[in-house]
């Protein structure tokens, strides 16, 4: 096992089997000891999250139980302000100079890098793993086509020869899954709760039965 650092970054609202299995499929592709979940407290891409931080926090915990190389990463819930990807990657990079930093994101996500905050300093900071999605060509235009063409490598041997720099796409099996769709259903009640049964992982919905989340009765979001 290496022992760079893969990051999975995210609202998780909810967490989802789509959400693990990219988790799990890129730790055993590229045979990382450990992927950080990183819930975001505040996204500054859209609006924010339905469930309070606590609770997601919670779900992932309880979804992350079953996979020993998932681990849960509180600091975005617990800092102040936006939830900037390279605040984050900062704090990571300061707690451990050396060691390979993998950030995971998805084709749709990296196809907006223009848009996030210092988004340049992310290539200075970790290397990009991106994802493959079903209906999503990586076609990257503009600034960002520059940074493909320096940092693009076709093998992941270079993700651990340095801490940060490179460009990676890694095939993953498609899992077409929207927390968004799942959202909607639970909304629906019974019927809906059976419409996501597969979708989820059962300690995530019986944690969102038990707390009422995602309904018309669903209490307004904690302060985390």
């Amino acid at each position: 096992m290496r022992d760079a650092l893969g990051i999975l970054g995210g609202t998780f609202d909810p967490v989802h089997n789509g959400h693990i299995g990219l988790a799990e499929d890129v730790r055993r592709a590229l045979a990382l000891r450990e992927v950080r979940l990183v819930p975001a407290g505040d996204p500054p891409h859209r609006g924010g999250p339905v469930a309070s931080g606590r609770d997601r926090l919670a779900m992932l915990r309880l979804a992350a139980a079953e996979h020993p190389g998932l681990v849960v990463d509180p600091r975005e819930v617990a800092r102040p302000g936006k939830s900037y990807t390279v605040l984050t990657l900062d704090e990571l990079r300061h707690e451990a100079p050396a060691r390979p930093l993998l950030l995971v994101v998805g084709a749709d996500a990296f196809l907006g890098f223009p848009t996030w905050h210092r988004w340049r300093e992310l290539f200075t900071l970790a290397h990009v793993v991106v994802a493959a999605r079903p209906g999503v060509d990586l076609v990257p235009t503009g600034e960002l086509a520059a940074e493909w063409k320096s940092r693009h490598v076709d093998k992941p041997d270079p993700l651990f020869l340095k801490p940060a720099g490179s460009i990676y796409q890694q095939a993953i099996a498609p899992q077409p899954i929207s927390a968004s769709a799942i959202r909607a259903e639970l909304v629906r009640g019974a019927a809906g709760r059976e419409a996501v049964r597969r979708l989820l992982p059962p300690a995530v919905l019986r944690y969102i039965d038990q707390h009422g989340l995602y309904t018309d009765r669903a209490r307004p979001q904690d302060a985390t």
